[in-house]
């Protein structure tokens, strides 16, 4: 297919594209909010060409595009009369609204729901095509599915050229995200995703409103979706996105703890602290962010970005608009570096014997995080074993389990590849140790301590306020090895071969406990706890 492209301005723009649009074909078309591919909404066949050009999965509703009040009462079974107050404050513009649909309104459209998202855009070209349809228009982002919405027609061209029949290029859209959704379906009405109508402006209009838990989290398995925007993750570039909370410092401080290239995407005047950066807008302007925010993913792409790691916005007026997007493209992947509790790093060579003083730290009510065990947690991830299937091979997970021991002997082969399993791996451990951390702070613990033994290959180090080695001689660390894991002192000698000198460990940390007697280890931690850590 060849794709058509039109310019807004052309006077018979409208014609030519409501003309394709008759016809039962696609097009995207620009509005204020994000560009929408636009078919016939009362013809099945035309909507499903939607779905089959972005490879929208069919359980994702649409919204249906009017340009006048008239063409309302068809769609719906009673036009509430909540509409027209909404209508003559938000309308034409960023806000869609859900009532009960009528037989009219095909189950393509609203995805086997007996309700039908309605909006009318602002963007002259939009409702000059409409009119010249004389018909009302389904109308998703113009992308495919999943990736960053698009706000200018080249975005469009990135990802359906070829597959829909045409385009109209009317600039940059002036929103950036996509409407606000609110049903009244339910009472009270209920806000099932923000955009640049926010929730208090709404509240004005129909008093107390709902936020529907999706707005901040995942749907739950097999939760419906009742709106468009509420898929688990969406709006996302081909970089892992991370969503960082907290404040400049520690977000500069967690970034710069990263040993591989990553791309800061923070506000404006905080990029010169980074060597790769792109600015998404002035910190207190969530107008500004939200014009900005699917340029810049793209943009992350486009400049070659495996990861980035975005500033957290407010979640104030339009705000909430930005980070519900964000969340969605970071698959909810959120770390939260805004705590208070001390926080301190614990390591060492295997055998060393720094499970004597985490337990000891235990019981003077210190909380252990145990990233071992986090590190088993984390391969559980679908993102992070798709990531390890891509890397190291499909066989590695067998009757849909992860075989570890295949795992391990492709992932510590080589130096290459141990670094490919880390920068796979290191991100979901690193976001659950945060969140162990804040479970250790609410619980009432002293401090949070790290049990790292690659410590210092994350950047959980950042983290830490001071790092504990725990050394041992060689010939004591063997003999524990071959007792814990009932294996030789050749396979346990091979280990310590393999791991990093006691040199490397002492030299970064900050206190060193040598074991060389499991009592008077003991009695060491229980006096640095007391002296130098509380």
């Amino acid at each position: 297919m060849k794709t058509l492209y039109l310019k807004s301005e052309n006077e018979n723009t409208p014609s030519i594209a409501a003309g394709i649009l008759k016809d039962g074909g696609t097009v995207a078309i620009p509005t204020e909010t994000v560009y929408g591919l636009a078919a016939n909404a009362l013809n099945p066949e035309a909507v499903a060409k939607i779905f089959a050009a972005k490879g929208r999965p069919q359980d994702n509703p649409l919204i249906v595009h009017v340009q006048s009040l008239d063409e309302i009462p068809p769609l719906v079974e009673k036009v509430d009369e909540r509409l027209p107050a909404l209508a003559e404050r938000f309308w034409p513009g960023p806000l869609t609204v859900i009532m009960k649909k009528s037989a009219l309104v095909p189950d393509a459209v609203s995805a086997g729901l007996d309700t039908v998202a309605i909006r009318m855009p602002s963007h002259p070209a939009a409702r000059e095509i409409i009119k010249a349809c004389g018909f009302p228009l389904a109308a998703p982002s113009a992308n495919a599915s999943g990736r960053p919405s698009p706000t200018r027609a080249e975005h469009v061209k990135e990802d359906l050229d070829g597959r829909i029949d045409a385009v109209v290029d009317g600039g940059e859209c002036e929103v950036g995200v996509e409407s606000t959704v609110i049903t009244l379906a339910t009472e009270p009405p209920t806000l099932l995703r923000p955009g640049g109508v926010t929730p208090e402006e709404l509240e004005e209009v129909l008093g107390k409103i709902e936020i529907s838990h999706a707005v901040y989290e995942k749907l739950a398995e097999g939760e419906k979706a009742h709106s468009p925007g509420m898929k688990y993750k969406h709006y996302a570039p081909k970089a892992q996105v991370t969503l960082i909370k907290g404040s400049f410092e520690r977000y500069e401080k967690f970034l710069k703890a990263h040993n591989e290239s990553i791309c800061a995407v923070c506000f404006e005047g905080e990029g010169k602290n980074f060597d790769e950066y792109i600015e998404y807008g002035r910190a207190k302007d969530s107008l500004i962010q939200a014009h900005n925010i699917f340029e810049v993913l793209r943009e992350v792409d486009a400049k070659g970005y495996k990861k980035a790691f975005v500033r957290c916005p407010s979640i104030k007026g339009v705000g909430l608009a930005v980070f519900n997007r964000l969340i969605r493209s970071a698959a909810f992947r959120i770390i939260d570096l805004d705590f208070d509790i001390p926080v301190y790093g614990l390591t060492g060579q295997t055998g060393a014997g720094k499970s004597i003083v985490g337990e000891e730290l235990a019981k003077y009510g210190f909380c252990i995080i145990d990233t071992d065990s986090l590190a088993r947690k984390a391969v559980e991830s679908p993102e992070v074993l798709s990531a390890l299937k891509d890397a190291f091979g499909e066989d590695i997970v067998f009757d849909g389990k992860l075989d570890r021991a295949l795992l391990a002997s492709r992932a510590f082969a080589s130096d290459e590849n141990t670094k490919i399993l880390n920068s796979a791996t290191h991100p979901e451990i690193t976001r659950l140790t945060v969140e162990e951390i804040h479970a250790a702070e609410k619980s009432g613990a002293k401090a949070a301590v790290i049990d790292a033994p690659v410590l210092f290959e994350s950047p959980l180090t950042c983290l830490c306020r001071k790092i504990i080695c725990v050394t041992a001689d060689e010939e004591a660390r063997l003999e524990r090895i071959m007792l814990r894991d009932g294996i030789s002192r050749e396979k346990a000698l091979e280990r310590i071969k393999a791991q990093r000198s006691e040199e490397y460990y002492v030299s970064k940390s900050d206190i060193i406990i040598r074991n060389s007697d499991i009592d008077d280890t003991r009695d060491k931690t229980v006096k640095i706890a007391r002296e130098e850590l509380l």
